[in-house]
């Protein structure tokens, strides 16, 4: 392990978190916002359930380690959501075996430590046109997407989880949705700032002690002054923490 301790922040999920540090993902801006102050650890899997989740949450999360994370973020839906194909094949997961995953995920995660907080990422809405471009008819459809992103803010309410409603957040950009995705279900850099934007708006929110929100979270060494540049009189100047205001749209 590396020094000094930080706080851990875990991305847990199928292909939209593995993918989260393409094309200014949503998992490399909060890396860059969270610079010197929280470790951002990707456990993404491509092609993943909840289901599959299920496999490997005590070996992800194992609860008698030494130092549990502070923030877990948590993805699956996008791929349980699929129709169900002939011979069972296929991603889907019925619904209330959704819901009740899902659940298992959460009261696990819940019980890593009393300080480890939990956010829930809905199944997204999708650009159907593009889907169909890149992938044919593979079973996809908002109609199916918007039916597990309800089941799962329904259990996040009952969990009393924070919850992003990406279904909803992406399906009010209709008019430029296509610009939110790269192939129709995988994020561009204008979905990834929707993403972080919630993420953000939660994280600010939220009634959490102690907070982990960027800002109140101390930056690592700050009282190690680096004199980096050199004035035009001669002398150094030290180097200025930057404020990261390329993301101050994402506060709004």
């Amino acid at each position: 392990m590396v020094g000094p301790e930080r706080p851990q922040f875990v991305l847990f999920g199928s292909s939209i978190v593995q993918f989260s540090y393409r094309h200014e993902g949503w998992g490399a801006i909060l890396n860059d916002i969270y610079a010197r102050k929280a470790d951002i650890l990707l456990r993404g899997y491509s092609g993943w359930n909840s289901r599959c989740a299920l496999q490997v949450l005590d070996k992800v999360f194992p609860k008698d380690a030494a130092v549990q994370p502070s923030l877990v973020i948590v993805y699956f839906g996008g791929n349980d959501s699929v129709s169900p194909q002939p011979g069972g094949i296929g991603s889907h997961v019925p619904l209330p075996e959704y819901v009740d995953n899902m659940r298992k995920i959460a009261i696990h995660l819940m019980s890593l430590s009393a300080e480890t907080r939990v956010i829930f990422l809905t199944a997204p809405a999708i650009d159907e046109r593009k889907v169909r471009h890149f992938f044919g008819n593979n079973g996809r459809k908002n109609d199916l997407c918007r039916i597990y992103s309800e089941a799962c803010l329904q259990l996040c309410k009952e969990l009393s989880v924070e919850s992003v409603d990406l279904y909803t957040s992406l399906k009010q950009r209709d008019d430029r949705m296509r610009d939110c995705f790269t192939d129709g279900v995988h994020l561009s850099s204008e979905g990834s700032k929707i993403v972080v934007r919630e993420i953000l708006k939660i994280l600010r929110e939220a009634n959490w002690e102690p907070s982990l929100y960027w800002k109140s979270l101390p930056s690592e060494f700050a009282n190690v002054i680096s004199y980096s540049f050199v004035g035009p009189d001669g002398n150094t100047m030290p180097m200025v923490e930057p404020e990261f205001h390329e993301y101050m749209e994402l506060e709004q």
